[in-house]
């Protein structure tokens, strides 16, 4: 067997090489990360300091935000410091670091959307029992166990990474540490990696998707039967959320699962960027332009900061 050189450093393909483009790319990933983080902050503390927003919806809703931008801080700042060194190396330490903080907050994303269509469900379906089951402590419980399973599953999938040696010049296809890039460019066996991905996209993602979709269903059914005025006050605070659920889901996908993914490079870059990048920038746009109470409550933000 011939013995091959260990790598301890990757090389990230990144958005472009042309020099001339990456002062341009900087600015404007600079502007949607600043963006994205006072959007998001914004929503967070409106929920903090507005009475009206204090309730389990909204209670998810800035989890999500923080989500979002931590999302966002996992892969945007390497790469504005790539733009600005136009030093793509990365340590595999850092690497696998990169991919477990991306795995947890996907993960934890994914689950609090399902969490939040449970909510829709219980508000629409069952109001009078609303309180009752979506009582603080049952919301509280319900975030831990997200950011709980979230850490455990990134913990499983950075464990298996650390077996894994690295051996080959070949860059990653991407502009961070992506989970799927970094086991194609491993010189170790990757079939245990490849399947616990399958069996965690197949059975957990699958429940998760389930249960993000399903009570929709139920929901839709109950809608139909409401006044006008109440299904329109429905069809408000639910388009929000499915509007979010659509553009992670179908991002995501795309991402992992369309056709040629080992070969069309742009495509899969241009699909990584609206999964991390863009849809956390969205996210507090779409809550907000769609939510008449966050815009009530911006409202009121906005006068009492004139009245100061």
């Amino acid at each position: 067997m011939e013995n091959q050189t260990v790598l301890n450093m990757l090389v990230l393909s990144g958005l472009s090489h042309h020099p001339s483009h990456q002062l341009p790319l900087f600015l404007v990933f600079l502007l949607v990360y600043l963006m994205t983080l006072t959007g998001n902050l914004l929503i967070v503390l409106m929920i903090c300091t507005d009475s009206h927003l204090q309730t389990p919806m909204y209670f998810f809703l800035g989890t999500l935000a923080c989500l979002d931008m931590g999302c966002s801080s996992v892969t945007t700042p390497r790469m504005l410091f790539d733009f600005h060194t136009q030093k793509r190396f990365i340590s595999i330490q850092a690497c696998i670091t990169q991919v477990f903080f991306i795995v947890f907050f996907s993960t934890s994303e994914i689950s609090l959307l399902a969490v939040m269509s449970y909510d829709r469900y219980v508000a629409i379906c069952h109001p009078l029992h609303y309180t009752q089951i979506m009582h603080w402590k049952t919301c509280i419980l319900l975030v831990l166990g997200v950011l709980m399973i979230s850490a455990v599953n990134s913990l499983v999938h950075v464990l298996l990474l650390l077996k894994l040696t690295f051996g080959r010049l070949n860059p990653l296809q991407s502009f961070f540490c992506d989970l799927p890039q970094l086991l194609l460019v491993s010189c170790s066996d990757t079939f245990i990696n490849v399947l616990l991905i399958l069996i965690l996209v197949i059975f957990p993602g699958g429940g998760i998707f389930a249960l993000t979709f399903c009570p929709y269903i139920i929901i839709l059914n109950t809608i139909m039967k409401m006044s006008k005025a109440m299904r329109s006050k429905a069809f408000s605070t639910c388009s929000s959320h499915l509007t979010v659920v659509f553009i992670f889901y179908g991002t995501s996908f795309f991402s992992y699962f369309h056709p040629n993914a080992k070969t069309n490079s742009a495509v899969d870059k241009v699909s990584s960027v609206i999964y991390t990048v863009l849809t956390p920038l969205v996210n507090p746009l779409i809550y907000s332009l769609r939510n008449k109470t966050i815009k009530l409550s911006l409202k009121r933000a906005v006068c009492r900061l004139i009245q100061i």
